[in-house]
């Protein structure tokens, strides 16, 4: 049982990047998927949730109007599109399974000029 993030990076304030969380192990489609983030020296916050019944979408107020959360059920991966990003939003991002409570490694992501 496994979460895999990838797509983290160094970007300019403004920019765009999309992280990716690769599923093993359990029956993705099944489950609600979940993107969260831990800044340094703060508390992990949830960042988006994506229901796998009817696709509702759930966003923490500081990205609401420029991140995404989509998945893709046969690939078996959740995905975060991040635009518009500011310096404040650098932290490690961490997608989660909240029924299973697995949880990824983590793919640092710093917006900095």
């Amino acid at each position: 049982v496994q979460l895999v993030e990838s797509g983290g990076g160094l970007v300019q304030p403004g920019g765009s990047l999309r992280l990716s969380c690769a599923a093993s192990g359990f029956t993705f489609s099944r489950y609600n998927m979940r993107w969260y983030r831990q800044a340094p020296g703060k508390q992990r916050e949830l960042v988006a949730h994506i229901n796998v019944l009817d696709s509702r979408k759930i966003y923490g107020d500081s990205v609401k109007g420029r991140f995404t959360i989509s998945r893709d059920n046969g690939k078996a991966t959740v995905y975060l599109q991040m635009n518009m990003l500011k310096p404040e939003d650098t932290a490690v991002y961490y997608c989660n399974t909240p029924t299973l409570n697995i949880w990824g490694q983590g793919t640092q992501v710093t917006v900095s000029s």
